[in-house]
C-alpha cells in the first residue's frame, strides 16, 4: 500500500484462519478489493481493520462501515455488507452496479455469481 495507512486489530488474523480455506481465499479477495478502494480514494488516508459483531470490518474517518463474512447457516454464501443507503457504484472493481438499499451483496461461493439478498 503506498498512502493507505491501514491499523490492523491483532485479533484479524485468528479471524481470517477460522474459515475454511475456500472460504477464507473468498474472504481474502473481498478484503483486497476493499483496500484497492480505499487505496484510490484520496478522500481515504488510513482504515481501520478490526471485527464489529463477530466480522471483518472496515472503518475510515470519512465513509461507511464495511463488513465482510461468511456463516455456517449458509454456507455456500460469502457476503459484504454495508450500512450506507446510497447508489454506489463497483463496476470498475467488479461489474456491478449496486443499489445500496440492499445493504448486503452475497456470493455464491463455488460459482462466483452474485446475488443481491433482500
Amino acid at each position: 500500500m503506498g498512502k493507505l495507512k491501514l491499523e490492523q486489530d491483532p485479533r484479524m488474523k485468528e479471524k481470517y484462519r477460522s474459515y475454511p480455506p475456500k472460504v477464507r481465499k473468498k474472504i481474502k479477495m473481498l478484503r483486497q478489493l476493499i483496500l484497492d478502494v480505499a487505496e484510490e480514494n484520496e478522500e481515504v488516508n488510513a482504515l481501520e481493520e478490526t471485527l464489529k459483531w463477530g466480522e471483518p470490518s472496515f472503518l475510515a474517518k470519512k465513509g461507511s462501515t464495511i463488513r465482510i463474512d461468511w456463516k455456517t447457516k449458509t454456507p455456500d454464501q460469502y457476503a459484504m455488507y454495508f450500512k450506507c443507503t446510497r447508489l454506489i457504484h463497483l463496476r470498475k472493481y467488479t461489474g456491478i452496479l449496486l443499489n445500496m438499499r440492499q445493504r448486503v451483496l452475497s456470493y455464491l461461493t463455488l460459482k462466483m455469481k452474485c446475488q443481491k439478498r433482500n
